[in-house]
């Protein structure tokens, strides 16, 4: 009976951990899981990331606004506050993919994540019918612009930082 290899049962975690000790040890393997790195997060795909933020705003359910509104052990929510915390979420892991990009001075790529992300608030903005959307009416308009302003902010400080 053949063994499995222990690299295709370890966690994600644990590989994690075995690449960087590796990259630590062989400057050669650190260079080239460098570009394998650079490979996966330089393609991105403005309409894809479209599509996946119109769909993460989509797919919230009105009784999330719900559940996290109302009286607590700690005071009242209020339904429009719990609404924007909501929406806010789902907008995270875009917000951190574009925030990653700026911070290894990805500047195109991070173009490219920013125009989805507006891209996606627009769609949900005009086209979608989620009973969620009456719950943050202002929040696809205000969080449109504040990823705009971020993104441009970051632009902005990464030209000065490049022309000097």
């Amino acid at each position: 009976m053949p063994k499995s290899d222990i690299l295709d049962i370890i966690t994600p975690d644990q590989a994690l951990i075995v690449l960087k000790q590796l990259a630590v040890q062989d400057p050669k393997i650190k260079k080239k899981a460098r570009e394998i790195a650079l490979g996966l997060v330089d393609d991105v795909d403005v309409e894809g990331v479209t599509e996946e933020v119109f769909w993460a705003l989509d797919s919230i359910a009105v009784e999330d606004v719900w559940d996290r509104s109302g009286s607590k052990r700690d005071g009242y929510v209020d339904p429009g506050d719990a609404a924007w915390e909501v929406f806010e979420e789902a907008l995270d892991p875009f917000l951190d993919s574009l925030r990653k990009c700026h911070k290894l001075g990805l500047t195109l790529q991070a173009k490219r994540h920013c125009m989805g992300i507006l891209k996606g608030i627009c769609r949900f903005e005009k086209e979608s019918k989620s009973e969620f959307k009456s719950w943050a009416v202002d929040a696809p308009g205000e969080y449109f612009v504040s990823t705009y302003q971020e993104w441009r902010q970051k632009q902005i400080s990464a030209s000065r930082r490049h022309s000097f």
